[in-house]
């Protein structure tokens, strides 16, 4: 994986200190993001197998960035995604699933959510997301 990265993606890194959080139950998901968020130049990204410690993460670091499964064991994450922007309506939050129905589309971007990833998805279709919000205050 981190092969595939350094081979078929180069990014440029950023040299501001962002904050990223990953809310997703899948081990593997969570450490394609970290690993694409950290090619990037994100220093700091935290991770949450469920819901409950997604919103401790959140209400405790209030990150830039969140990667937001809708999918949770505990908790849908379109509920979670209210939570949080109730507390920080800053934060970039991208919801991820691999559910890509047009009603969770609409709840998504209704509820706040920068944008919509349908898994699996690529480092480029990450970079596209994120690479924007690193060349400008976030």
């Amino acid at each position: 994986m981190q092969a595939f990265i350094q081979t078929c993606y180069n990014p440029t890194p950023v040299t501001q200190q962002l904050t990223a959080l990953v809310v997703d139950d899948t081990v593997a998901v969570r450490a394609y993001l970290k690993s694409i968020l950290q090619q990037l130049g994100v220093t700091q990204v935290l991770e949450a197998a469920d819901g409950a410690k997604g919103e401790a993460l959140f209400m405790q670091h209030q990150p830039q960035l969140v990667f937001l499964d809708i999918q949770l064991p505990d908790i849908n994450g379109k509920v979670l995604l209210q939570r949080f922007r109730c507390v920080d309506q800053q934060s970039h939050i991208f919801m991820i699933s691999a559910y890509s129905s047009v009603d969770n589309l609409k709840a998504a971007v209704a509820g706040g959510a920068k944008a919509f990833v349908v898994k699996p998805f690529t480092a480029e279709r990450i970079s596209s997301l994120v690479q924007p919000l690193l060349s400008c205050s976030v």
